[in-house]
């Protein structure tokens, strides 16, 4: 693989930061790979794990010098993020972010950033519900989409740029506007995850005796639930506060789609729910053969095996 980037930062060691370092490092795309948190422990555990080559004790000094610098963090601190990089940027740096929103992000880091550098957005849409910098790995990008969303003024090498990088993780890339993205991801990530945790904390409401055997009998579909609802707090809670008018417009229509299904249940109308669970059925087949997820038993997930969301 051809280096890409000679100096790459990375900001924020979670799964998804962490991942990053692991993949710029192993497929050659980075001749340095810089990785800072704002925790000395995470820090701390970086330089354990050895998957960089620098662990500075500030996001400013991993920009120093960079050639491309990676916001991973929660979208709700990527505007402090950027103005603390901002003087430490050399002239023609790359900013991105790996952010769930986008519209939020080029409204909280564009104001920071100097002229000189240029900011291209970009969201790798894969994870697991594990987080820290152990649970990274440099294959979890492979086979999965990464939405570019630069402004419309963005240096179209910059952009090539982040293209590659994402392409060279094993990434499928798409571009698109951020408005246009987060429109998109309020209905196949956003509300599923606010369902999940809506499901999983009805099952914590019910009485003891109730909620322990239902966690005990948990079948495939509050099961897969549960691991939706595992997902970064902090992060899911920023979506829902910076993607909010998306995720309500979708949430409108779930709720008039919910309603017509609980009126069919009512009413006894098995043509309507056979109907209705038919159409699903081919989105469900849709998304197998576009190799989003698999047929295979259990989703193909092994036990305890991480599964991409």
């Amino acid at each position: 693989m051809t280096v890409l980037v000679e100096r790459l930062a990375v900001i924020g060691a979670g799964l998804i930061g962490s991942s990053v370092a692991r993949a710029a490092r192993e497929k050659g795309l980075a001749r340095i790979v810089v990785v800072t948190d704002q925790d000395p422990a995470v820090r701390a555990r970086v330089r354990e794990l050895g998957f960089a080559h620098e662990v500075p004790d500030s996001a400013a000094a991993a920009a120093e010098g960079a050639d491309f610098v990676i916001a991973c963090v929660p979208v709700g601190a990527s505007g402090a993020v950027a103005a603390e990089i901002a003087p430490a940027l050399k002239p023609g740096a790359i900013v991105s972010d790996v952010g769930s929103v986008k519209a939020a992000v080029l409204e909280f880091m564009a104001p920071h950033l100097p002229a000189h550098a240029h900011l291209v957005p970009a969201h790798p849409v894969a994870g697991t519900e594990f987080s820290g910098p152990d649970a990274g790995f440099a294959a979890l990008f492979e086979g999965r989409w990464c939405i570019v969303t630069p402004p419309a003024e963005a240096d179209p090498a910059a952009v090539e740029t982040v293209t590659a990088l994402w392409r060279g993780f094993g990434s499928n890339v798409e571009t698109m506007s951020a408005q246009h993205h987060d429109l998109v991801l309020a209905i196949t990530s956003h509300v599923p995850h606010l369902i999940a945790y809506n499901i999983v904390g009805t099952a914590a409401h019910l009485e003891q005796t109730l909620t322990s055997e239902v966690i005990k009998f948990s079948a495939g579909g509050f099961r897969d639930f549960t691991r939706i609802a595992a997902s970064d707090p902090t992060m899911w809670r920023d979506v829902f506060l910076y993607n909010r008018e998306a995720v309500l417009e979708m949430l409108g229509r779930f709720n008039e789609d919910l309603s017509a299904l609980q009126r069919a249940i009512r009413y006894g109308d098995g043509q309507a729910l056979f109907d209705h669970f038919t159409r699903t059925r081919a989105i469900r087949r849709s998304i197998i053969e576009q190799g989003q997820e698999t047929a295979a038993p259990d989703f193909g997930r092994r036990p305890g095996a991480p599964a991409g969301s």
